[in-house]
């Protein structure tokens, strides 16, 4: 998918079986706000997907967050847990990056080989 927008939506973890259980998602596409990232909160309810990325940082996050790359599918190329002050090296193919709460990922099923969707709200 691509013309991402700055706003807000909806992440579904697309596990095969079951459909996976909605999550509030955050979109950074905008460089500003994906230079912001995650910076000064001391949390997040959801996710936050920066697009485009291949690469992030914890320098000056306040907590750990779980790490997912994406291709340009939305297949999720790796995943890790960074606590801050972290610098991991950046994943090659990876298109989209998706930030959580650490172990937040597990719980929603999300792991290397699963697709996630993305449904950005419309604009009332």
């Amino acid at each position: 998918m691509g013309g991402w927008r700055d706003g807000r939506g909806t992440l579904t973890v697309e596990t095969g079986s079951e459909p996976g259980r909605p999550v509030a998602v955050e979109i950074a596409a905008s460089y500003r706000t994906r230079r912001r990232g995650l910076l000064g909160r001391d949390g997040i309810d959801g996710a936050l997907l920066l697009t485009p990325c291949g690469s992030v940082h914890t320098f000056g996050m306040r907590f750990a967050i779980d790490v997912a790359y994406l291709d340009r599918r939305m297949r999720v190329l790796g995943t890790q847990t960074l606590h801050p002050g972290r610098l991991p090296l950046p994943r090659l193919r990876a298109r989209h990056v998706l930030e959580a709460e650490a172990g937040a990922m597990a719980e929603w099923g999300l792991r290397v080989g699963v697709t996630v969707r993305i449904e950005p709200e419309q604009p009332a």
